[in-house]
């Protein structure tokens, strides 16, 4: 059933969403959308949650947001007969009126099953389920080779199929908070290199997404010699600071490493004063796309080209179509990762120089 089709006076939402960070920021349109459709409603969202956290990777992006309200925990690793019963129970005393499915299911059978246990919770209208394989798949776009962005393929699930909701930019605000923007305003104010850095990070959550601690290397080494008076700020996880730390020493100008020092929403009020960003195809840069910095970045053929592209017009997307494209595998042995292994440091050098160039002249 399409959103549009629900009553307004609805209650009590309950969104069902799986996934990362940069799984919720291609998402930002559907929450914008649902908040606007129910505001009088308590929205709440039924995700993962680490198996030692007490937040779920969504909430560091949607928490203060104002979009949601609170979460329920999905039983992903420990999924049992007892984890889903008490999760049912949990569910029906808390009563949501609407399940509004934001999961990515490509097997119908997934799809059945959810929407079965979703009509045992009792609850009555189910939004946005993927019964029909083209809710399911996104559509060729027509002339450029590309495919439609996942974000635009669950707004068509949503019922928007007029594209409004993908291009209108006020549909991508994380809503940064005052207390967001004051502390990259703190930890930038305070560095020599405030106005003219270049945003990056190094991680890659999947295997095949990563493009090699020696690429890296070349490409800052290049883009250090090209622009010495230029910063170079480093966000991610912890675990990804000592790496940042070996690829992007001789950095010849002012250097910040923040890995670990961020939470994913300082990291993006940090990344909105970027002139470019440079990564993967990460959490990082769909948050930079998000808050307006161009990005450079170097994708895995795993998927279909555009569908985990950033949004907007100013990046430089690198994508090496192999036979083997959209093999979705986070390993691979069999071809090396040759698609991105293909990719030479030179190309995003000088993708990463055209974006600095717009940025001087703007």
């Amino acid at each position: 059933m399409p959103l549009g089709k629900i009553r307004r006076e609805t209650r009590r939402v309950l969104i069902y969403r799986l996934g990362s960070l940069g799984d919720t920021v291609v998402t930002l349109p559907c929450f914008h959308l649902i908040a606007k459709t129910f505001p009088n409603a308590e929205r709440r969202v039924l995700t993962n949650f680490p198996v030692s956290g007490k937040a779920p990777p969504l909430g560091a992006i949607l928490e203060g947001s104002g979009l949601v309200h609170g979460y329920l925990a999905y039983p992903v690793e420990t999924r049992s007969f007892i984890g889903l019963w008490s999760l049912r129970r949990e569910i029906m005393r808390w009563r949501p009126e609407v399940l509004v499915y934001l999961t990515l299911r490509k097997e119908p059978h997934k799809i059945i099953r959810d929407a079965l246990f979703f009509r045992l919770c009792g609850i009555r209208e189910l939004v946005a389920v993927p019964y029909s394989k083209r809710l399911r798949e996104n559509q060729v776009l027509n002339g450029n080779g590309l495919y439609e962005s996942e974000a635009a393929r669950l707004l068509r699930a949503l019922g928007s199929s007029d594209n409004t909701a993908f291009q209108n930019e006020a549909n991508w605000d994380l809503h940064l908070t005052p207390a967001e923007r004051q502390r990259a305003a703190e930890i930038l104010n305070a560095w020599p290199a405030k106005d003219r850095f270049i945003g990056c990070s190094l991680g890659a959550k999947v295997y095949a997404k990563f493009w090699g601690e020696e690429n890296w290397r070349t490409v800052l080494k290049q883009l250090s010699t090209r622009f010495p008076d230029h910063g170079l700020v480093l966000v991610g996880a912890a675990e990804e600071f000592q790496m940042s730390e070996r690829v992007s020493r001789r950095w010849a100008g002012p250097r910040l490493n923040l890995c670990g020092a961020l939470t994913p929403r300082e990291s993006a009020a940090i990344l909105s004063s970027a002139l470019v960003f440079l990564g993967h195809d990460s959490g990082p840069m769909h948050l930079a796309a998000a808050v307006g910095a161009p990005c450079a970045v170097v994708f895995s053929a795993r998927a279909y080209p555009g569908v985990w592209f950033p949004h907007g017009k100013n990046h430089k997307i690198i994508y090496h179509q192999t036979p083997c494209y959209n093999c979705n595998l986070d390993l691979c042995p069999t071809y090396k990762k040759k698609c991105i292994t293909s990719i030479a440091p030179e190309e995003l050098f000088g993708a990463a120089c055209e974006l600095l160039q717009t940025a001087k002249v703007q």
